[in-house]
C-alpha cells in the first residue's frame, strides 16, 4: 500500500486550495470530516452489535456446559 508523506500531503493541500478557493476549502474539509465521523459511527455500531451477539453466544455455551 502506498504511503503518503508530509511533502505529498502539502502538495495535495495546496492544489486543493487552488482548485476550490480559500473560501470553500474549510467548508469541504468540514463536510469530509462529518462524512468520516458518520462512517466511524456506523462501523462502531456494527462492531458493538457483533460483540453483543458473540457475548450472548458465549453465555449460552457456558450455561449449556454447566447444565450438562
Amino acid at each position: 500500500m502506498p504511503q503518503i508523506g508530509w511533502f505529498e500531503l502539502l502538495i495535495l493541500i495546496i492544489i486543493s486550495i487552488l482548485v476550490l478557493g480559500p473560501k470553500e476549502f474549510p467548508v469541504v474539509l468540514r463536510k469530509i470530516g462529518s462524512w468520516i465521523a458518520s462512517i466511524k459511527n456506523y462501523f462502531s455500531d456494527i462492531q458493538k452489535n457483533v460483540n453483543e451477539i458473540t457475548n450472548l453466544e458465549d453465555k449460552e455455551k457456558k450455561e449449556d456446559k454447566e447444565n450438562d
